[in-house]
Formats: C-alpha cells, structure tokens, sequence
C-alpha cells in the first residue's frame, strides 16, 4: 500500500491528527518536569490514570474523562505531598505507581473487563480513536500547549529557582499545582497514542534530546516540540508500513524513535559541550591567583581576526584557542597557557 493509499484511509487520517497534538503537547509540559527534575512524574500520573480508566469502565462512562479526573486529583496530591514535605517525592511516586496500577487493575476487574481491554490504554492504540477521541485530544492538547507556551516566563521561573519565583511575586505553589495539572491532562490524553505505561518517554525523551542541541529555555521548548511531533508522526507511519503479519504497536515505535534521535544527537551533544568549555573565558576571580604564562620566543602561527582559530576575550586581551593551550600576542612574542 502507497503512502497516499494510506494517507486517504480515514481511520490513519484520525491517527496522524492526533499524533500531531499529542506529539505538541506531552514534550511541551515535559520541559518543565524535566526542569523541576521531576521526569518520573509522568509515570506516576500514568499509572493512577489506570484508576480513572478502571472506573469510566465500570460506571459505562467514557475512560477518557474519567482518566482526566482521577490523573488530575493524583497530580495535585503528589504536589501536595511534596511542597509540604509529609514525604519525599520519591517515595510519594512509588505510592502513586502501586496503588494506581493496582486499584486500576482490580477495579478493571470488577468492570467485568480483563487486561485485553485495558491493553489499549496501557500500550496505546491510536489507530483506534473515533472521531469524538479526536475532538477531545485536539482541545485538551491546545490547552496544554498554549497554556505552556503562553506562561512560559512565569513557568520556567517557578521550575528553575522556586525562591527568586517567590521574591518576584509570584505565586509558586499555584503555578506548581497548574504544572501537575497540565502533566495529568498530557498523559491522559497521551494515552491513546503511546499508552499510560510509555507517555513518560514522550514527555521526557524528546526534551533530553533538544536539550543535547540547544542552549537557552525557549529554544528547547520549541525544538523538543517539534522532536515530539517527528517522533510521533514516525512512528506512526512505520507501525503503517510494517510487512504484512507483522503486529507493529505505533506506541512503542514512537518511543523507540524517540530513543534513536536522543541516541543519534548525543554525540553532537557531548562534542558542542566540550567545544563550549574550550572557548569559554577564563573565571575571573580575585581570590584565585593569575595562570601561569610562558614566553614562547617562535611561534609558528601568527593569530590574527582571520587566522582560523577561535578567539576568546581575556581581560584586556584577546586569547586564540590553539591546540591544547591558548595563545596571547604579548609584545613581539605570544604568551601559552
């Protein structure tokens, strides 16, 4: 079957749309978890989120909103828990891994629905989704994506010092709470596509991927976006073009995918760190004596805003990053260090 072929069914139609908005959103709250050093939240909140599946089963309420509800409680609890030190968040995660599962399970069970049913939700099948799921995913997803978007200042403010949040005024435990929220609405709208157990690896990977290639917030918010949408998209067209009898999940292809990238970009990662530290200026501080010069009478280079070599202010002079040391023009000869 030809791409167009597959592109014109309507079911796959259902599914690129939703792996649009989902691939916006779970990677646009996860920079923020990943910030606050919280990116096991989204497991958390995935495994409660089987709760609120297990009970929109049992009461023939639609599983999406009942997720939302219960994922959403969860999220505020742990947060809760957290600011208020009753429990480390480690510890508060764990209670949310076991009870959550557990109670989902069990509940699922009293439904009259065993882990066939629950399979779709645990691992994802957005090949699946009706026109209303769509409907649902796209609203949910532009909520989260503009709300992170919109509030990204304030946002970033709260996830990176909570103490210079609070002396600017703002109010630190509100905006703690709304990054909670909007990680329970990602992963449950998330749900469909990649599955509760694997929307951690959409929220987080694509982030620690940016992150290998971009330097300031901003930037890592949009590429990690962007990183999510090819990841999911990817996936989904691969899951489509696997060899006939072979049962390839979208889910865990998205997440593989945005395994290989984080994989691939690495490497350039680890390299434009090292070359960031190489030219970066010397600490200027008073209480550390001056490096050590050494005259060197020849120098087989003369350093020059042409020469090729990276130059980096030092003081009141230029150094050219050389080899191994820097090279400062010092009279008719150049000082090493």
């Amino acid at each position: 079957m030809s791409l167009h072929e597959i592109l014109t069914l309507p079911f796959m139609q259902r599914a690129l749309i939703a792996a649009v908005f989902i691939g916006l959103a779970a990677p646009a709250v996860g920079t923020y978890l990943v910030q606050r050093r919280l990116a096991l939240m989204g497991d958390g909140i995935g495994h409660v989120a089987v709760t609120g599946v297990a009970l929109g089963l049992l009461t023939g309420t639609s599983p999406t909103w009942t997720a939302v509800v219960v994922a959403v409680l969860g999220a505020v609890a742990i947060e809760v828990i957290r600011e208020r030190g009753i429990t480390n968040g480690d510890v508060a995660l764990a209670l949310l891994f076991y009870g959550g599962l557990a109670g989902g399970v069990l509940v699922a069970g009293l439904a009259g629905s065993g882990a066939a049913t629950l399979q779709s939700y645990l691992f994802g099948s957005i090949t699946t989704i009706d026109v209303t799921d769509v409907v649902v995913t796209m609203v949910l997803a532009a909520i989260v994506v503009l709300t992170c978007v919109g509030l990204a200042p304030q946002l970033f403010a709260v996830a990176q010092d909570q103490d210079f949040a609070r002396v600017a005024g703002l109010r630190v435990r509100a905006y703690n709470i709304l990054i909670a929220v909007l990680a329970a609405v990602s992963v449950t709208v998330a749900m469909r596509t990649v599955g509760l157990l694997l929307v951690s690896a959409l929220m987080v990977v694509p982030v620690a991927t940016a992150q290998q290639l971009t330097r300031s917030f901003r930037t890592t918010l949009t590429a990690a976006m962007a990183l999510g949408v090819t990841a999911s998209l990817g996936g989904l067209l691969v899951a489509a073009f696997a060899p006939p009898g072979a049962d390839v999940m979208p889910g865990p292809t998205i997440v593989l995918l945005a395994l290989a990238g984080f994989v691939v970009t690495w490497p350039i990662g680890a390299w434009l760190r090292r070359r960031q530290r190489l030219t970066a200026p010397f600490p200027a501080d008073a209480g550390v004596p001056p490096l050590d010069h050494v005259d060197t009478e020849a120098h087989p280079h003369d350093h020059g805003p042409d020469c090729g070599h990276v130059a980096v202010r030092h003081g009141d002079h230029v150094d050219y990053v050389h080899g191994a040391h820097r090279h400062a023009a010092h009279g008719e000869h150049y000082d090493e260090h």
